[in-house]
């Protein structure tokens, strides 16, 4: 999931907390099983399941974030985001007057071992990349802090193999 325009709004905990609390709310009442994830200044990355329909469930979850964070944005009057969240807001979207979300997803289907791993050791090694943090398990929005045992922000879901 990415902002829209690659905004960096996730640079302030409190809106990475809304993400949080709804990545909560999705586990416990929807059935979302979150194995892994990242949040970055701009995006986030997730490995997940769902029983039914995890595409219905991601556009849910975006849909109603988008709407939470615009009201926080708004609430604590961040007018230049709010800007760009209009600027970069698709011509053809008439039912709002902000985007928040990049349109569409890139999911991936995991078949094997060797491909979670890799998926895994990308997401947690984001922060790392790009300079943030020297190791994964440093990153406070990560599940490699689940992973490493240490403060920890939200409950991942345990992977059965």
């Amino acid at each position: 999931m990415t902002v829209i325009g690659k905004i960096p709004i996730f640079t302030n905990s409190r809106y990475a907390d809304i993400i949080i609390k709804n990545f909560r709310f999705y586990q416990e009442k929807q059935s979302l099983k979150i194995f892994y994830y990242v949040i970055m200044d701009n995006h986030i990355h997730l490995i997940v399941s769902h029983p039914e329909n995890i595409s219905q469930i991601m556009q849910n979850l975006k849909s109603y974030t988008a709407r939470e964070l615009i009201n926080t944005l708004r609430s604590d009057n961040r007018e230049w985001i709010m800007y760009l969240l209009q600027y970069f807001k698709s011509k053809y979207k008439s039912d709002s007057k902000y985007q928040f979300w990049e349109e569409g997803s890139h999911p991936q289907i995991i078949e094997s071992m060797k491909t979670l791993r890799q998926k895994v050791e990308y997401i947690h090694n984001n922060p790392v990349k790009r300079g943030l943090v020297k190791k994964p398990e440093d990153w406070k929005y990560s599940s490699a802090s689940n992973i490493a045992g240490i403060g920890n922000v939200f409950d991942i879901d345990v992977l059965e193999m």
